[in-house]
């Protein structure tokens, strides 16, 4: 799928934005909610990257627009160890792209379809990586809504990083979330409540929820209640009201104290912080500076002489793909030689509106220029990996982006 191999790297102007052309294309590696991801390299840097790109007309058409601006918004100001970063974002005339941060080890959930057995160390570093990740989050009001195996992905020596931040949401000071996000399983009571009797709303503990049922099900093989997509709201609070979670015997007893109170139903009363968290006897004997560094063994390591993801990806984009990432210079170059988009493809008039209110909306991103700049004016990145206040400023003003995106993507969705 790669382009030519050049012995010599490109130089590109550093004032330029970067864009498609910056990147040659390796490999496809997947397919998530919003688009495809596949493995990139800098042409100039020669470092790599997984690329996220979507087709603008299906995000329109799947009212998702707003969703892809709240995690390039969120994304921007977010920059931790434990997180997947956003490197850079840009658009052409049919997609939106997204650059992060590059992990091979695959995500959780591949690994308990692989029948990899966690041992209980092994899940006890991950929930303090994971802790740290949250804490951060919370520094910066967001709550991820959507943490489970699938959005941990492990680096090539086996440590976890938190990805997909499409249903994340922003709360400020005593606010609290009430719509309904996430995926049932790991959704804890309180947002089922809400949905109920619009209840009090929730806030940072559901993460922490979902944390604990993302833990048992590694430690597991299953999760500690029986709920799928399907099941009905009612039946889910019934569960939670008259079920009571087996803890295996063979589990140590800090580790189920500690799983008791992630998986407590009343928030005010569950393990929700970081202090919680390390106040924990099981967790006593932790070395945070460690944990923190990326000094600690990870009981599992992803195995490095193979890709860890389904090879179909690669199959799908090169045999199914109407309009394949490795032929998009040619094809948009054949577009505007022609006399323009509308004789190249016939849009109706509302969507070719929306496409250009994305196309003017959508949030351009380069952290490298941002180090710079930053570099410049003696304004560095602090040392626990958080962005400097520019893109900080971006996420407390950013929230217009998604009202635009919003009125546009419910005036076109099919």
């Amino acid at each position: 799928m790669g382009g030519s191999h050049s012995h010599k790297p490109p130089v590109f102007d550093e004032n330029e934005e970067v864009n498609f052309d910056h990147f040659q294309i390796l490999r496809a590696i997947g397919k998530g909610s919003f688009g495809k991801v596949c493995i990139v390299q800098k042409r100039d840097t020669k470092k790599m990257y997984a690329m996220k790109y979507m087709s603008k007309q299906k995000c329109i058409e799947r009212d998702e627009v707003r969703n892809v601006f709240r995690e390039l918004q969120v994304m921007q100001a977010l920059e931790h160890p434990f997180l997947v970063n956003l490197w850079y974002s840009f658009q052409d005339e049919e997609d939106m792209f997204m650059v992060v941060d590059l992990l091979l080890g695959g995500d959780l959930r591949y690994h308990l379809q692989q029948n990899v057995q966690f041992t209980e160390a092994a899940v006890k570093l991950y929930i303090c990586e994971l802790a740290l990740a949250l804490e951060y989050l919370q520094r910066y009001h967001i709550i991820h809504r959507d943490i489970k195996p699938d959005n941990i992905l492990l680096d090539e020596h086996g440590h976890v990083h938190i990805t997909d931040f499409n249903i994340a949401t922003i709360v400020k000071g005593t606010e609290k979330a009430s719509s309904m996000a996430g995926t049932k399983p790991y959704m804890a009571p309180e947002v089922f409540q809400v949905y109920v009797d619009g209840g009090p709303g929730y806030s940072y503990p559901v993460d922490w929820w979902s944390l604990g049922v993302t833990a048992y099900e590694l430690l597991r093989g299953w999760r500690p209640y029986e709920i799928h997509s399907a099941t009905p709201v009612e039946e889910i609070l019934s569960m939670f009201r008259v079920e009571r979670v087996h803890y295996s015997s063979t589990w140590g007893k800090g580790m189920v104290a500690l799983l008791k109170k992630l998986l407590t139903k009343d928030p005010e009363s569950r393990l929700s912080s970081l202090g919680d968290v390390q106040s924990a006897p099981y967790l006593a004997d932790m070395n945070w500076d460690a944990v923190s560094e990326k000094a600690l063994m990870p009981g599992f390591v992803p195995n490095k002489g193979r890709l860890n993801c389904d090879p179909t990806f690669e199959l799908e984009e090169m045999i199914l793909e109407s309009k394949p990432l490795h032929k998009k210079k040619k094809r948009l170059a054949k577009n505007r030689s022609k006399d323009g988009p509308k004789d190249s493809c016939p849009l109706n008039g509302h969507l070719q509106q929306c496409l250009e209110t994305v196309r003017k909306e959508f949030i351009i991103f380069n952290r490298e220029k941002l180090r710079r700049q930053q570099g410049q004016s003696g304004q560095l990145v602090d040392t626990d990996g958080r962005a400097g206040s520019q893109a900080q400023s971006k996420l407390q003003d950013g929230c217009n982006n998604n009202i635009l995106a919003h009125s546009c993507s419910r005036g076109c969705s099919s």
